[in-house]
């Protein structure tokens, strides 16, 4: 066979090889981008997932820790009215039905509204999440904790502002760090009071959507963008959980506070205004009235002292909701306001 045709062939397969090997090449090279395409797409559902119910989540918790801050911080004001009532009778704590109401304490009342009150001044200038951290480990414990010491020795109620809040956090997660414990950066960690935390009190889940940045290889990237959407995923579905909760629990909070506060303002009428400070001449209207408002006072303070959320012992595991004692909270609740009578004014 002639060179020239030999040549030729070789050329011709040669040229066959390298347009299907383009072709091949090609093909890759739009898998990859196809795959690249799809894995930022995905990353950004799950940034836009996570941050709409983050944000929700923690607008829901925050509003209730607000809420429970104020019902305690109005302790205050019943203490003042009811020890100006003389000769009334030691009111017995009630227990009923599973339902347990602590008897009139003038000296914890006054901690925690006092500790209460700190917590309020400060939310002004605090991070978001942090009223809803308070909820979340149980609003009354934080206020009590609020009249304890800083690290520097400085009580916790001569501070104000973000200083006492900081300083409550910092007690919340083990104490500052010089004495062993977590510190502010700590405690503001568990309590999810970052701003761009990752939810309230998440967990020991590792969890940094936000601001991440894919691998530029394509298999990789899928890989990051799947195990990411598994993720968020996961939390968005522990964050609904909480809000759910969250939501039904304040329905009832919300419920006795409104009764609480109308007796408050009725013995408040009686004794400030009409000047009726001797229990001996109250009617039974007036000593069921009083009662009844110490009763509700006690129960308040019980279930605020509801941690919504169990901290997981394990850095992979997310925290739980507490569904059982929110449950019995409310159950308590519904219960009470029955037997007393009292479901007829809600």
């Amino acid at each position: 066979m002639p060179l020239p045709l030999i040549l030729g062939g070789a050329a011709a397969i040669a040229g066959a090889v390298g347009i299907g090997s383009a072709v091949h090449g090609g093909v890759k090279m739009k898998e990859a981008n196809d795959t690249m395409k799809w894995a930022e797409s995905k990353h950004r559902e799950s940034i836009t997932g996570f941050e709409t119910q983050n944000k929700k989540t923690t607008a829901d918790m925050d509003r209730l820790g607000k809420k429970e801050l104020e019902i305690l911080d109005s302790f205050q004001k019943f203490s003042n009215i009811f020890e100006q009532i003389h000769n009334r009778p030691e009111f017995k704590p009630y227990e009923k039905e599973n339902v347990s109401i602590p008897a009139y304490n003038a000296e914890e009342l006054k901690q925690v509204s006092v500790g209460a009150g700190v917590l309020l001044g400060g939310l002004g200038g605090a991070a978001v999440g942090t009223a809803g951290g308070f909820a979340a480990a149980g609003a009354t414990t934080a206020a009590v904790m609020a009249l304890g010491t800083a690290s520097t020795g400085t009580a916790i109620a001569s501070l104000s502002g973000v200083a006492a809040t900081n300083a409550t956090l910092a007690a919340l997660g083990g104490g500052a760090i010089a004495a062993g414990g977590g510190g502010i950066a700590l405690g503001t960690t568990i309590l999810g009071a970052a701003t761009l935390g990752v939810g309230i009190l998440v967990g020991g889940v590792i969890f940094n959507v936000t601001g991440s940045k894919l691998s530029n290889k394509a298999d990789e990237a899928f890989k990051q963008a799947k195990k990411e959407e598994t993720e968020v995923r996961k939390i968005c579905r522990y964050m609904r959980t909480l809000s759910d909760a969250e939501s039904r629990f304040e329905d009832a909070l919300q419920t006795v506070d409104k009764i609480y506060r109308r007796h408050l303002e009725k013995l408040g009428d009686l004794v400030v205004l009409s000047g009726k400070t001797d229990w001996n001449d109250y009617s039974d209207a007036e000593k069921k009235l009083t009662e009844n408002t110490a009763l509700l006072v006690g129960l308040l303070y019980s279930m605020c002292k509801v941690q919504l959320v169990l901290q997981s012992n394990s850095a992979t595991e997310l925290n739980r909701v507490n569904e059982e004692e929110i449950n019995a909270s409310r159950e308590a609740a519904k219960n009470f306001l029955a037997d007393s009578g009292l479901s007829a004014l809600v």
